[in-house]
């Protein structure tokens, strides 16, 4: 079974940073590594489900023409609100995926610490709905915790398995670490220095 909202209903009770994206080396550097990997310097749209309180979103707004973000827990929608207010390009709503995703397409799905809370079968619909919302050259990043987390249904590993499985795509970036996957997979498996013309 799915992990469900009350579950992060209660780590946003009385804390605006649960997991310390803010505080912690090892959060900014992830960040700074999931940037990092990205092949192209602007997208026309993004899409980043599980937002949290919005650190991520708010460098993913700098980086892109539309983004829209959501989280099933109300305070994280408040809190990413807030964290994005200087950002007219982004939208935050409150959704519970995969049963509500938004409408329109993306050039980028950016899946980051989400994934091992959804069920098998949740998270295959939700591959789904993401193959159907990226345009023809779209792009999906997936970032994840490697070890095992009470409560979860899946690890990092049998996400990342799953995702390369039913994507279909090619993995253009792979960034494995004991704490971490992320991997970046893309319709279009040009490599960026094909696309400046350097081979």
């Amino acid at each position: 079974m799915s992990v469900a909202t009350p579950y992060f209903d209660q780590l946003f009770a009385g804390n605006d940073d649960p997991w310390a994206f803010r505080q912690r080396w090892y959060e900014q550097r992830k960040r700074a590594l999931t940037l990092a990997v990205l092949t192209r310097p602007h997208y026309a749209s993004i899409f980043e489900p599980g937002c949290a309180n919005g650190e991520l979103s708010v460098e993913l707004a700098a980086r892109c023409g539309r983004l829209v973000c959501c989280d099933t827990a109300q305070a994280a929608v408040e809190l990413a609100k807030a964290r994005l207010s200087g950002c007219p390009n982004a939208r935050v709503e409150q959704r519970r995926l995969p049963e509500q995703w938004p409408t329109g397409t993306f050039e980028l799905i950016v899946l980051s610490e989400l994934c091992y809370y959804l069920d098998v079968d949740d998270l295959g619909r939700l591959i789904d709905r993401a193959l159907a919302a990226l345009t023809h050259d779209g792009q999906l990043l997936a970032c994840h915790w490697r070890p095992p987390i009470d409560g979860c249904p899946n690890t990092a590993e049998q996400v990342h398995a799953l995702l390369h499985q039913r994507l279909g795509m090619h993995c253009v970036v792979q960034h494995h670490e004991k704490d971490f996957l992320l991997d970046l997979w893309s319709r279009d498996g040009t490599s960026v220095a094909s696309h400046e013309g350097l081979r």
